[in-house]
């Protein structure tokens, strides 16, 4: 591994792109079944390396604000559109999950675990999204499909490049689903070229706003700099904004079962480095017309095991803790990876 300095210069200078760390031997991953055809699912072959730690400068340390580090895995595969992953969902358990690509592409599977540590993928999978006549969404220029949510069987998908949402019923056919547009807001149609849906989370019952789709932008400012966000649909549709924090940039989010909104946000730049972040913002203070805003509660840099993470989910296993899942965009860049990490959350 080259030197701490020169590995942060060059990284800085690719933005973003992370040095590969001390990693145990390999595992595969492998979807079971016949040969697909052009309609159905392909198998993915999915290598996965263990990640011994999260910080690069001293493997004991563990605990990073009120994030615990659990495991982590280095992801390769030889099938060429496996990459660019920019949203990830998982069932109850944390273990079936599904992400989607940049470029239109659904990925499902299952994660595998040696005890509470993640071991690798399994049951790999990969289709096109279609639309409601059965064309490939990204034949008609529409990719950049950052953001994913589901409302039970229901998947809704936001597209930033040209900021439409597309609703999929995987109880018709899982990844072969095909997609439709939903109303948006007038203002959705006008966020900045490549700055626009980047995160969509569905508050589901149990919740004042149950039945909303939250949809928040990357970087869409209003004049005071703080980030545009939706409330579509529900009890009270409407416009909010969120504090920007630290000059970051929002990838993604989650709502936990207490009812907090974590959101997922990363950081490029030549003066200040590369970092990501998680904030904690009450579901509760979410309304149209707000500003909110919320603590962060995780941060790291170049000095610990980060990529372009664009992904968050969180679930709860048997033994009662909240597990938050990261997975990161490698966006088909040599010099940068696809890191999937395990933390626990650790309550106040």
């Amino acid at each position: 591994m080259a030197a701490p300095l020169s590995r942060r210069a060059f990284l800085e200078g690719a933005a973003g792109g992370l040095a590969l760390a001390s990693l145990s031997p390999p595992i595969s991953a492998f979807a079971q079944g016949a040969a697909a055809t052009a309609d159905e699912p392909v198998a993915v072959e999915v290598n996965a390396r263990a990640l011994s730690s999260f910080d690069l400068r001293d493997p004991s340390h563990v605990r990073f604000g009120s994030f615990q580090f659990r495991s982590g895995l280095m992801l390769t595969s030889p099938f060429r559109k496996f990459g660019g992953l920019s949203s990830l969902h998982l069932d109850a358990a944390g273990e079936n999950f599904v992400m989607a690509s940049d470029k239109g592409d659904w990925f499902t599977g299952r994660f595998v675990y040696d005890g509470p540590a993640l071991r690798g993928l399994a049951d790999v999978k990969s289709a096109p999204m279609r639309d409601r006549s059965g064309n490939r969404i990204a034949a008609k220029g529409w990719f950049d499909t950052e953001s994913l949510t589901f409302n039970g069987s229901i998947a809704y998908v936001g597209i930033e490049r040209v900021n439409k949402i597309l609703r999929f019923d995987f109880a018709k056919g899982g990844a072969l689903a095909r997609g439709e547009e939903i109303a948006l807001p007038a203002e959705i149609a006008k966020l900045p070229y490549n700055l626009g849906l980047e995160a969509l989370v569905y508050i589901g019952s149990g919740h004042p706003l149950a039945g909303t789709l939250l949809a928040i932008s990357e970087r869409a400012l209003d004049t005071q700099g703080d980030i545009f966000a939706f409330l579509i649909d529900g009890p009270s549709p409407g416009m909010l904004r969120i504090k920007r924090s630290n000059g970051f940039d929002i990838s993604d989010a989650t709502l936990l079962k207490t009812g907090d909104l974590l959101l997922l946000e990363r950081k490029f730049s030549f003066v200040s480095g590369v970092g990501i972040q998680v904030r904690r913002i009450p579901v509760s203070e979410v309304a149209p017309g707000r500003v909110v805003d919320g603590p962060v509660i995780f941060s790291a840099d170049l000095g610990y095991e980060i990529d372009n993470f664009e992904g968050i989910a969180s679930h709860t296993t048997a033994a009662g803790d909240t597990v938050i899942t990261l997975i990161s965009d490698d966006n088909f860049n040599l010099v940068q990876r696809t890191l999937a990490l395990q933390f626990t959350l650790v309550e106040p």
